[in-house]
């Protein structure tokens, strides 16, 4: 089966909806709701439940993108939504975990520092979203975040200590970590070469 891109109906043109009222707009927006519960959860050190918040947050990713594709939902405002409750979840996580000392200060550096450098290159060449493709490679790291840190937290509960779970998570947010920086190396190469096309009048093709 089908995962990165999965929905994707071959031979169909897509269109391109300017409604903010869509399916996988509206799951992209409860992701983002789930973000501040996961910050208590782990804050109150339930982190049972936060694990659960965390495979709901994973699967929200993937299932809003299965249902634009599938139920013909693509929309303007879920092009740039979807990458920015990404972002966000990504960033909170990551500074939530180094915060209460589940996790090495370096996950959240690998994360936010890259990140940063991106939104101020957006704002400096495009004053605001560059709209780019999201790569496989992203997507791969995305998955490998949202993977990794509900096995880190499975590793801090009373039966998970001690276990293989600390290792496994510590390995698939290494890995996602130096996906990350790479994808945001392509996503500022990209950038820049959009914005040379734009200026010379050329058509960007992505």
């Amino acid at each position: 089966m089908r995962i990165i891109g999965a929905g994707t109906r071959d031979n169909f043109e897509y269109r391109l909806l300017t409604t903010f009222w869509t399916v996988p707009n509206l799951i992209t927006m409860v992701r983002f709701l789930l973000v501040p519960l996961f910050v208590w959860q782990t804050l109150s050190m339930h982190y049972g439940w936060a694990t659960l918040t965390l495979a709901v947050l994973g699967s929200s990713d993937w299932i809003d993108g299965y249902a634009a594709r599938r139920l013909d939902q693509i929309s303007t405002v879920g092009k740039w939504l979807d990458p920015v409750a990404d972002r966000v979840a990504l960033i909170v996580i990551a500074t939530t975990f180094v915060a209460t000392k589940i996790a090495p200060a370096w996950l959240v550096f690998s994360i936010v520092i890259p990140d940063i450098i991106l939104i101020t290159n957006a704002l400096v060449l495009f004053h605001g979203n560059p709209n780019l493709r999201v790569s496989t490679l992203g997507k791969v790291r995305t998955a490998l975040l949202l993977v990794g840190t509900p096995l880190l937290l499975l590793g801090n509960t009373d039966w998970g200590k001690g276990t293989v779970l600390g290792d496994i998570s510590t390995w698939a947010l290494a890995l996602a970590c130096v996906l990350h920086v790479v994808a945001a190396i392509q996503y500022f190469v990209q950038a820049h070469r959009k914005s040379r096309a734009l200026k010379s009048g050329s058509e960007w093709s992505g």
